[in-house]
């Protein structure tokens, strides 16, 4: 029998909060009925507008919090509320922590149907102005203004932002420069729906090592009015500017990076140093964004690695190069595999950098190249695994059985897709897991949080 939801859009109710979805909404019910409310803790009692009815759930925004939670903080940044960047700034650090905890354990528990040990959660000293990549939507306000800032939730809205409180405070300093050039100059942000406008994103890049600053400008066609005032503003404002660059992406779509990249002054590239490693980073490339808890990651791997200097390592999603170099430095061979031309050519020019001879890369598909490979004789003593948040290919996971490393590693930003492939690799009885599952607080303030797990094979 069809029945209709217990609430009405744009009704407000009083509503009870139990629990937190991965994204830091909180969760009441209403007759059984799931609500999921921004800003709203698990213990709380909260005053809300329902805002979105669907049949089986429904979203609502909180009016006043009528009974508060123990674990409630004050928010730190301005924005907060208005851009949808930081989804738990509401919630105590040490509360921040331990929810990351019991996510990751209820993933192995539901997910991979496993009873794993999940360590205390890697936190920083201050979980703030960590970020060394933002990255700005451009667009045009309601009433002519130019907008630059992040998307409030689950839309296209841009909100303002001056200052953020989890970017390096020099991305700020980048941002009034460009807003002023464009206003000076008479430049149009991009709108979505008509294609027209030139401006669509700003990206800045900061090596947290060197002190080095890329600026980026993403903008919808070849042409850029008034460049050269936009170097000299930049130059102006960014202390450590070695690099302006135009991207271009004609594309009508919400990919932010185009494939042709201009350099408007100074070089494609910024330097950055990781534990004493150094990488070159270029616009396109993948780096992780908090370089503070990016080397507490790679050491947590690396003990899972076992490295004594003998080894073959085979990292399957080396990007840049950045966890192979790390392991090269205890490794007697490191083959790293990435599917991106661009990411190969970075990464071998980054072992050069570090005088590391032992490390070699190669552009294809992990998952087609280990079969092979194994097939030619290779036998891999540790196989690095670091993928996109959608896990690893299940063809890449069949690879590594047949292959049969001595031990597997693997790095995840999201638990959910760490707990399926661990399963996989497991199940058959020749893995295991060895010691805890690690997470690391690589995005503090946010819902999401980084893994290792080290797997053994079974004698």
């Amino acid at each position: 029998m069809k029945t209709n939801p217990p609430v009405q859009k744009n009704q407000e109710i009083d509503l009870g909060i139990d629990s937190l979805t991965r994204e830091g909404m909180g969760v009441g019910r209403v007759e059984g009925y799931a609500l999921f409310v921004h800003g709203a803790l698990p213990g709380e009692t909260v005053r809300v507008r329902v805002e979105r009815v669907e049949k089986r759930y429904g979203y609502a925004r909180t009016l006043d919090v009528t009974k508060t939670g123990s674990e409630r903080a004050d928010p730190a940044c301005g924005a907060y509320g208005r851009c949808g960047g930081c989804s738990l700034q509401h919630l105590s650090y040490p509360a921040q922590l331990a929810w990351k905890r019991q996510w990751v354990e209820d993933a192995f528990s539901r997910i991979g149907g496993m009873d794993v040990d999940v360590a205390p959660v890697l936190g920083m000293e201050r979980p703030w102005a960590y970020r060394n990549k933002a990255v700005y939507p451009v667009r045009r306000g309601p009433d002519g203004q130019i907008l630059i800032g992040f998307f409030t939730p689950r839309s296209h809205r841009v909100a303002d932002i001056d200052i953020c409180g989890i970017q390096h405070p020099i991305a700020e300093q980048a941002v009034a420069a460009v807003r002023r050039w464009m206003t000076e100059a008479g430049i149009a942000p991009y709108d979505e729906k008509s294609g027209t406008g030139t401006v669509r994103h700003l990206m800045v890049r900061i090596g947290f090592g060197t002190g080095e600053v890329q600026a980026v400008l993403v903008t919808s066609g070849d042409g850029l009015p008034a460049s050269d005032a936009l170097t000299h503003s930049l130059r102006e404002a960014v202390p450590g500017l070695v690099s302006v660059v135009q991207n271009v992406n004609t594309r009508r779509d919400n990919v932010i990076m185009g494939d042709i990249t201009k350099i408007l002054w100074g070089r494609e590239w910024i330097e950055d140093v990781l534990d004493g490693l150094t990488f070159r980073v270029g616009p396109l490339s993948f780096y992780q964004v908090n370089p503070v808890q990016t080397v507490a990651l790679y050491r947590e791997a690396m003990k899972r690695a076992g490295l004594t200097g003998t080894e073959t390592v085979v990292d399957a999603y080396c990007g840049i190069g950045t966890i192979s170099l790390f392991a090269a430095r205890n490794a007697g061979r490191v083959i790293g595999v990435e599917s991106v031309g661009e990411a190969v050519a970075d990464a071998r020019e980054n072992a050069r950098l570090n005088g590391i001879d032992h490390a070699e890369f190669l552009c294809a598909r992990a998952e087609e190249w280990l079969p092979r490979a194994v097939a030619e004789g290779l036998r891999p003593d540790v196989i690095l695994l670091d993928p996109p948040r959608k896990g690893c290919d299940p063809k890449l996971l069949e690879a590594i059985l047949a292959a049969r490393p001595e031990r597997v590693v693997y790095v995840s930003c999201d638990p959910a897709t760490l707990a399926r492939d661990v399963k996989r690799l497991t199940e058959g009885g020749m893995y295991r897991v060895e010691g805890a599952v690690q997470p690391v607080d690589m995005f503090p303030q946010t819902g999401h949080v980084e893994c290792v797990v080290g797997m053994g094979r079974v004698r």
